[in-house]
């Protein structure tokens, strides 16, 4: 709470120069007030076989309200403040990592509330200024997301600028201070990472992404800059959409030390500890073709994260890490992936699906698995992480507005490599009840 007040209170020096005094007839500090929300109640069941636990049940529900404003009359500065619960209600047949139940199976969802967002803004003609707690969601999120799949949100303590002055292009710089995760954390945690996110529309079949992402969290720093070329082409019958994405990711040029005890000590292999955290040498691709035909999806997705080889000194290669991303809305639902296997992940899936009004949505996605380098299995070495087949569906609720409801199933099938050989599966079924005042 304390860097939310701090940020909000940090705007006027942002925005420099701008004053504003009451009058004798008073001043109206908030008006245009606005509120939206979201109720969204989920049952999810959670199974790892052969792992000694009892299989997870969660039923919880997150309710989020959101309030915005305009501030103080003055044009172009207004004001947004989100709280977020989740809620067990009591149920605890699962381990939520804080509540203690380590003989269940994980499920993220914590019970917790927090103030998830709370910043101004001050938008001077097609530039954006933001300061204070915040999501920030950059493209597809496989590097930069809110996690909005579970439960808690993850957000930002940052300050933001965002450009849209020339036509098709859109600017992002922003100084991240402070990260709030999905788990049940009271106070985020310090960060000194800057964001650097370049977008432009040429035409509507090309638009070029480019981004530099200087991250520096707890433990963890690296370099990640790339680009990518997408757009979606009319071809008749067929609505075709696509992906080209390379990045490359170095050793961290901004370093936080979180802690001088643990990383700085006098003894050599104290310091190289420390220098480690922010080494890093990997790259990344995604190539990803898609199609609407008629309703009908189809798409194809390549996915690659490099991993280094077993006994690869510290400091030398390392697996493409992606921190900071929405990471369920990639490499299966199961989650298995959430972090880069060592030796790194090639996933290559497939996906069929069926769109339409009234219908709604199914889509079922295939992937297979494979580590970029060989990784260690009881006897000898294999490349060998697993299969997965996902399948969702969900559809609007008839006769309720804006109440949508999903049923969902992951279904991991074990590997060779150590640490991925247990089945896993889970199914959710859930209802998402958003609204809003005009």
């Amino acid at each position: 709470m304390k860097r939310l007040l701090l940020s909000m209170a940090a705007v006027p020096l942002i925005l420099g120069g701008l004053s504003v005094s009451a009058s004798a007839d008073g001043l109206n500090i908030l008006s245009n007030v606005k509120a939206k929300g979201e109720i969204r109640a989920r049952y999810e069941n959670a199974d790892v076989k052969d792992n000694n636990l009892d299989r997870a049940q969660a039923f919880t529900t997150r309710t989020t309200l959101g309030i915005s404003a305009d501030l103080l009359q003055v044009d172009g500065l207004s004001a947004y403040l989100e709280a977020t619960s989740v809620n067990a209600f009591g149920y605890k047949n699962y381990n939520s990592t804080d509540n203690g139940k380590t003989q269940y199976d994980f499920i993220k969802d914590p019970q917790t509330a927090r103030m998830t967002q709370g910043y101004v803004d001050y938008k001077m003609g097609k530039t954006l200024v933001r300061a204070g707690r915040q999501m920030v969601n950059l493209d597809n999120q496989r590097f930069i997301g809110a996690v909005g799949w579970r439960q808690m949100f993850q957000t930002f303590d940052a300050v933001a600028v965002v450009d849209n002055s020339i036509d098709n292009l859109s600017l992002l710089a922003a100084y991240v201070y402070g990260r709030n995760t999905i788990l049940a954390d009271t106070e985020a945690t310090d960060t000194k990472s800057v964001l650097l996110h370049a977008s432009y529309k040429v035409m509507p079949e090309l638009t070029i992404t480019a981004y530099d992402y200087m991250l520096s969290l707890h433990g963890y720093g690296s370099d990640t800059y790339g680009a990518a070329l997408t757009g979606n082409i009319d071809a008749g019958m067929a609505k075709l959409n696509y992906r080209a994405e390379y990045a490359k990711q170095t050793d961290a040029s901004i370093k936080y030390q979180e802690n001088s005890t643990n990383y700085t000590g006098t003894t050599a292999s104290t310091q190289a500890e420390y220098k480690n955290l922010y080494k890093a040498d990997a790259q990344y691709y995604n190539l990803d073709l898609g199609a609407n035909i008629s309703g009908v999806l189809v798409g194809a997705n390549y996915e690659y994260l490099s991993g280094k080889k077993i006994g690869e000194p510290a400091g030398g290669k390392t697996a493409f890490a992606t921190p900071l991303a929405t990471g369920h809305a990639f490499n299966g639902w199961a989650d298995m992936f959430l972090s880069t296997p060592t030796g790194g992940l090639i996933d290559t899936n497939v996906r069929l699906g069926y769109k339409a009004k009234g219908f709604g949505k199914l889509l079922g996605v295939y992937h297979s698995f494979s580590a970029d380098k060989d990784m260690a299995k009881t006897s000898g070495t294999t490349k060998d992480l697993g299969s997965e087949f996902d399948a969702v569906y969900v559809n609007k609720i008839p006769g309720v507005n804006n109440l949508t409801g999903m049923v969902k199933y992951a279904s991991y099938n074990k590997g060779k490599a150590t640490g991925y050989t247990h089945d896993k599966t889970v199914t959710w079924l859930m209802l998402d009840y958003k609204f809003a005042t005009k």
